[in-house]
């Protein structure tokens, strides 16, 4: 029992180090803000576990909203207010410059920092954060957003996880994964044998649902991320699948085939009682929520091929919502319900579109591959990470709802899909 221990332990351990995400920025805004980030000052005797300027430097690159300075580049290297020198930073075609400095505490560590204004020759922000040893990545990821918010206006999503299914080559084990937002620090949540699809976040994202096959057919669990425990949720006779909470965290939808074609379906999830929303001869699946809750937005086959539907909650009355080429499917909505996110055929290609819900108007997001799916909005509603074909390969990729911002996280070993934004953490 102890050796069988060890090897599970030795393989869960492999598969973290080889399955760890890389973010590679493919294109960014040609409006880009310059931004430089000064390595935060540390005192200590012993290195620091983690690089607090770096990470906060990597994130704000990677978002393609900011163009940051390699820190070779820099003329000097100040960490207090009086060090600043805006002419250096001016002749750096520099807009802002960070600096900042880690300080140990008895419980932790302490990060202050500064973000100076180089036209105007101001420091326009300050902020001092607090934590133990172990969270000083997520202080970094504070520390991202904060600035973030503060320079464009728009929250930030650093602090995020991410959760999606890595496979082997041979396709013999399936692993439910999450990470950070950049693909640092992932952790395994469940692993099977047997294939794993759909995962979805709950709204306070301390759990998460997904379909699972281990019993001999597809199956609901939810499984809490602290503590590890799964339930069981919905294993009806025939098919359960796509799991979407509700916006309020009280009720689940999904797609069940007991009674014969695919339907949608909504769980109240304090009383288990199940209360069937679709009935039609046509394919009904991929169920999500509006951010209101009023209103869920599916795929359906009724009108012939794949079309995207909104289903009143309250009347249950379905209205046709995508009309633009012959195949659209599994919609996912921006968090103000002004955008609808879906994968969109072209020819023989499939690719992540984003339509305006009140206009009507579709803008095609990405073309560089012939397989784009499953795509999954961030919480601020800036991006869209999906799942890409890449050679023999699956991986994720992400791009912003305006076209503008790409890049990939692709696996350093196997295959990658079916990714999830969490919700901001409270």
């Amino acid at each position: 029992m102890v050796k069988r221990s060890w090897i599970l332990l030795c393989w869960l351990i492999t598969s973290l180090v080889h399955a760890e995400l890389v973010i590679e920025v493919t294109q960014g805004k040609q409006s880009a803000i310059p931004v430089a980030v000064v390595p935060f000052d540390w005192q200590g005797s012993q290195p620091l576990p983690e690089d607090v300027s770096a990470i906060v430097t990597n994130d704000l690159a990677s978002s393609g909203y900011f163009r940051t300075l390699p820190a070779d580049n820099m003329i000097t290297r100040p960490h207090t207010l009086q060090d600043v020198v805006y002419g250096d930073w001016s002749r750096l075609k520099q807009d802002f410059v960070v600096i900042g400095s880690v300080e140990l505490l008895p419980s932790g560590y302490a990060v202050q920092f500064h973000v100076m204004d180089v036209h105007q020759k101001m420091e326009i922000m300050r902020h001092r954060v607090r934590g133990k040893a172990s969270q000083l990545r997520d202080l970094a990821h504070y520390i991202s957003d904060f600035i973030f918010e503060k320079l464009t206006g728009v929250p930030g999503v650093f602090s995020t996880k991410l959760i999606y299914v890595t496979t082997n080559r041979e396709r013999t084990r399936f692993n439910l994964n999450y990470a950070d937002a950049d693909g640092a620090r992932e952790q395994l949540i469940f692993t099977s044998k047997h294939p794993i699809i759909s995962p979805a976040w709950s709204p306070d994202a301390k759990k998460v649902a997904y379909v699972s096959f281990e019993n001999g057919q597809s199956e609901i669990f939810f499984q809490e991320l602290a503590s590890g425990k799964r339930e069981r949720v919905v294993a009806f006779e025939g098919s359960n699948s796509a799991p979407a909470f509700s916006p309020d965290g009280t009720k689940l939808a999904f797609v069940q085939s007991k009674l014969g074609n695919p339907d949608i379906y909504i769980m109240d999830l304090a009383t288990r009682r199940v209360e069937r929303m679709t009935k039609h001869y046509g394919i009904d699946t991929e169920p999500q929520w509006s951010p209101d809750g009023r209103s869920i937005y599916f795929t359906s086959s009724r009108a012939g091929g794949p079309q995207i539907y909104k289903l009143d909650t309250r009347n249950k009355q379905v209205a046709r919502v995508t009309y633009d080429g012959s195949y659209n499917a599994r919609a996912r909505l921006t968090a103000d319900g002004r955008k609808l996110v879906y994968v969109h055929q072209e020819g023989e290609r499939f690719h992540i579109a984003s339509q305006d819900v009140e206009s009507g108007l579709v803008h095609i997001l990405t073309s560089e591959t012939e397989l784009d799916e499953s795509p999954s909005v961030a919480p601020n509603g800036s991006m869209v990470i999906y799942a890409a074909s890449e050679a023999d390969r699956s991986i994720l990729a992400a791009v912003s709802v305006d076209g503008d911002v790409k890049f990939r996280l692709p696996s350093k070993y196997g295959d990658v899909r079916e990714p999830a934004w969490s919700p901001i953490f409270k």
